[in-house]
């Protein structure tokens, strides 16, 4: 009877074969206690019988013919191509809007559903009991209320775009409920039968950008892991383990800020931004984004965290992970450097890998485009918010990399009962409390608090708690107690800038409408978080870089570590203006590359951060640029093969540590031999690359964990390449001894890591070179953001995909990122990859991991993934008559009378 069910592609693992032993992720975990036996065996049966063929299918979108939908004002057409990606015409913006919002719905509204259930901190509305701890967390956080405050922010008319967009959802959700809206809401009826689906409204949409803001936080793990890390080790050590950006190898984004760029559109700039002084009221959290009690959590919580390493690694786990990999790369060079003499830009932003991809391809088109419609755009939107995030319309294109500007700051406070410390005075604290509602179980109560920082969130999860419980604050350096504190208990508070009401969810939407630098720099004023890199090119020749963002001023402290919240004079002073924001445009160089490196290279600026990627993938990017365009102009073509470039940097460095070292095991040599004549290329297929990852992974973790009192961190490998690039140059480093594994210098810690990396291999894919291949090492495994880790092998395997050999690795620009001491599976990718030619838009590239489809089995769940693979892109139609001939179906959306 399982013949009855669509096939998953071929890399699909069948049933049987799924329930293979892996370390669950809590957070992806959905309601186990509730699921249990019987509704796997309800699962079964439901396949066993066929009847989730029909089930499967029920939900599909609508391509062909007409659909009436009330609200619209004039018929609008959805041109479809072969992979499902649309292109929607309108004739008013409204109904452009409206209907991108019902082919969102139509394609992705569980996604959207789960999402919005995220953001507002209710997936025990969903699933019950178990994401208790993950829905406090996120409540405390407070994102959709802060939605909501944005978008009464928002001026009129970007308010009517939200609105439109909405309507067009709840058009869909008319005549979809349940298991007609999507597979999920099939399986989700065996935990929760009553759930309703709700109406959409503006602020879940905006809400998403929070998420993403999370996503691409990176410095505030990095802050707490230093914390915590100064609790065992030297402020030497320290030194060593975190070393500052090397600004003497590897290049800066912006080496000459720009003068003379045209400035903002005056029109569009708006008279809030860039301000230097913090807005009236401005906690960074405070207010109704307030915080949590320790007490709120203990007491209520019944979640077993013990998979994952606490809350926050919960809701990594669901949102991505701001962890290895998570960046991006793009570039854009000017038509002095390429054959068509006009730019191409490229950008493939790095994520956590999920199923569907978080990107959504769609191009939105205006009838006739004017002031009154002016959007001509095409590119990645998110499904759930209206307009394109990156990408180009008829005169401009653009892209984003992650600034990864210090923006979020810890604080150790001082408690006592319903107040705490401030210059010297018990202030109280700002409390309110909230009400959980709970699948299956009672409401759960919930007390907020906050400081003047922002929400308390120690007692919330175990990195903060374990900060409260032993503190370090960091000033110019590490104290290892606080000078003189007040009074009272630890706690520690969040301030973070997308704690703050902003103007974000208008900046997307007025960068799809720019038509110049300046109208360009106008919505990069908008931008203020996530902090990004954006990069510019247009059909004039034009290139052009703009670091946007609300970036903080610090007070007392760097930001490196934890700060005394009790003194204000470590408070934020306020915002770098935005005019005083670094700037490029048209550069003598003729190119522009960001890969999340240093934006200047004054360390002492406003900017300063220790948080900078180390500036491997930039260099490579820059130095590829450099020598192919020494040898001729450049074609999308090259930016192609750039972005599928594998070289490991690290591994070009062992394979020279190593060229004379003989370990007197032959197996243990012939391995090391493979890399003798290794082009450093990571590639799918090769030995040496599978032999390298291992060598690597084993030396950091000899090095640094295996059998060590102190263990350290082996997180972040750009960081690491650098740590051990430096301790190479010093084989007396104390570093380089472990007597826990019977080395006492640098030359036995070589030979040990070499001997157990063969070992860890042979038993891996056998003791034979040859049958080596770091693809397979370095697979992929596409999971379902909800259900894909249920525990439960069938429903796993009705949303899951893979595992996929890929290429590719950490620090590399095709970075397919892995943690250190795991299974070297992938999880970050370049999520999407665009290539956008400015002479001729439809001689441009895209793809992204998966595909345009969020319903399991269908043609566009995954059809894109083979291409991804490759690192390669498919083309991408944009004028009128490229679209025609690409056009497989058509729907056409009607007012319905």
């Amino acid at each position: 009877m399982m013949k009855t069910v669509p096939s998953p592609d071929a890399g699909q693992s069948a049933p049987a074969e799924a329930e293979r032993p892996r370390k669950r992720t809590v957070g992806r975990t959905i309601g186990l206690a509730v699921y249990g036996i019987v509704a796997g065996v309800v699962a079964i049966a439901l396949i066993a019988v066929g009847a989730i063929a029909f089930t499967v299918q029920r939900s599909f979108p609508q391509l062909g013919g007409e659909a009436a939908l009330a609200g619209l004002n004039a018929p609008v057409t959805v041109q479809r191509d072969a992979l499902g990606i649309p292109t929607i015409t309108a004739t008013d913006t409204h109904d452009l809007f409206f209907a991108q919002g019902f082919v969102h719905a139509q394609d992705r509204f569980w996604e959207m559903d789960f999402r919005r259930h995220l953001t507002s901190g209710r997936l025990s509305e969903l699933f019950g009991q178990s994401q208790l701890g993950t829905d406090q967390f996120l409540r405390t956080l407070g994102w959709h209320d802060i939605a909501e405050q944005e978008y009464e922010l928002l001026d009129d008319t970007t308010r009517n775009y939200y609105d439109a967009y909405a309507e067009g959802v709840n058009a869909y959700l008319a005549d979809h409920q349940g298991a007609d809206a999507s597979l999920e809401y099939a399986v989700l009826g065996l935990q929760n039968s009553d759930y309703e689906i709700e109406p959409w409204t503006p602020a879940d949409s905006i809400a998403w950008l929070k998420a993403m803001a999370w996503d691409l936080r990176t410095n505030v793990k990095e802050e707490t892991e230093r914390a915590i890390a100064a609790e065992t080790f030297t402020e030497s050590e320290m030194a060593e383990l975190y070393p500052r950006y090397p600004f003497d190898t590897n290049p800066v984004i912006v080496p000459k800020v720009t003068t003379d760029a045209p400035p903002p559109t005056a029109s569009a700039e708006p008279a809030e931004a860039g301000t230097g002084d913090l807005a009236s009221g401005d906690t960074a959290g405070g207010g109704d984004a307030a915080g949590v009690g320790a007490d709120a959590v203990t007491a209520t919580a019944s979640v077993d965290w013990h998979e994952v390493s606490g809350v926050v690694a919960a809701v990594d786990a669901l949102l991505g992970a701001a962890g290895e990999g998570i960046g991006s790369n793009s570039w854009v060079i000017s038509g002095k450097l390429s054959e068509t003499g006009e730019p191409l830009l490229s950008n493939d932003p790095h994520l956590g890998a999920a199923l569907p991809s978080v990107w959504y391809q769609v191009q939105l088109t205006c009838a006739n485009v004017g002031a009154d419609c002016p959007f001509d755009v095409a590119g990645f939107s998110f499904s759930g918010l209206p307009g394109v995030v990156m990408g180009h319309n008829d005169r401009i294109a653009w892209g984003f990399t992650n600034l990864r500007a210090d923006v979020t700051d810890l604080y150790l406070e001082k408690v006592e009962g319903d107040q705490y410390w401030r210059d010297g005075a018990l202030v109280p604290l700002d409390e309110r409390t909230e009400t959980i509602k709970v699948a299956g179980g009672d409401d759960v109560p919930l007390t907020i608090r906050s400081t003047a920082n922002g929400p308390i969130v120690s007692g919330l999860t175990g990195e903060f708690t374990t900060i409260a419980d032993d503190p370090y604050v960091g000033t110019s350096g590490l104290i290892a107690e606080p000078a003189n504190p007040p009074t009272g208990e630890y706690a520690v508070s969040l301030k973070w800038t997308a704690l703050t009401p902003g103007m974000a969810p208008a900046a997307l939407l007025a960068i799809d409408r720019a038509q110049s630098f300046a109208d360009f720099r106008a919505a990069a004023a908008l931008f203020e978080v996530p902090a990004q890199n954006l990069i510019y090119a247009d059909v004039d020749g034009n290139i052009g870089y703009q670091t946007p963002g609300k970036l903080p001023i610090r007070g007392a402290g760097d930001g490196s570590m934890p700060q005394p919240g009790w003194d204000s004079a470590y408070d934020w002073q306020g915002y770098i203006p935005f005019e005083a924001l670094p700037v490029v445009y048209n550069p003598e160089s003729g190119y522009i590359v960001t890969a999340n490196n240093a934006v200047i290279a004054d360390d002492d600026s406003d900017l300063r951060t220790p948080d900078w990627d180390i500036g491997w993938r930039a260099a490579r990017i820059a130095d590829l640029i450099e020598r192919r365009s020494a040898n001729g102009k450049l074609t999308a073509d090259d930016m192609r093969d750039i972005q599928a470039d594998n070289e490991l940097w690290i591994g070009k460095r062992l394979a020279a540590a190593y060229a004379q070292i003989k370990t007197g095991d032959d197996k243990t040599d012939a391995a090391l031999a493979l890399l003798h004549d290794w082009d450093a290329q990571n590639d799918s297929d090769s030995p040496a690359a599978a032999y390298a990852n291992v060598l690597w992974d084993t030396l950091a973790q000899s090095i640094f964990v295996e059998g060590r009192d102190r263990p350290a961190s082996v997180s972040g490998q750009a960081r690491l390449f650098l740590v051990v690039d430096r301790l190479l140059e010093n084989p007396d480093s104390d570093w380089w001894k472990n007597p826990a594994i019977s080395v006492t210098g640098q030359q036995e810690m070589l030979v040990h890591a070499a001997r157990t990396a063969y070992d860890r291999l042979a038993a891996l894919q056998g003791a034979s070179p040859s049958n080596w291949k770091w693809g397979t090492l370095h697979a992929l495994t596409l999971r379902n953001g909800s259900f894909g880790e249920s525990g439960i092998a069938p429903i796993e395997w009705l949303f899951n995909r893979g595992p996929y050999p890929v290429g590719g690795g950490a620090s590399i620009p095709n970075a397919t990122g892995w943690e250190i001491g795991t299974d070297f599976s992938t999880v970050t990718v370049p999520s999407m990859r665009m290539i956008v030619d400015l002479s001729d838009f439809d001689a441009s590239g895209w793809n992204h991991l998966t595909g345009a489809s969020g319903h399991a089995f269908h043609p566009n769940y995954v059809d894109q993934t083979a291409t991804w693979q490759a690192a390669d892109t498919t083309p991408w139609a944009y004028s009128a008559d490229a679209v025609a001939a690409a056009t497989t179906d058509t729907l056409t959306l009607v007012p319905a009378s």
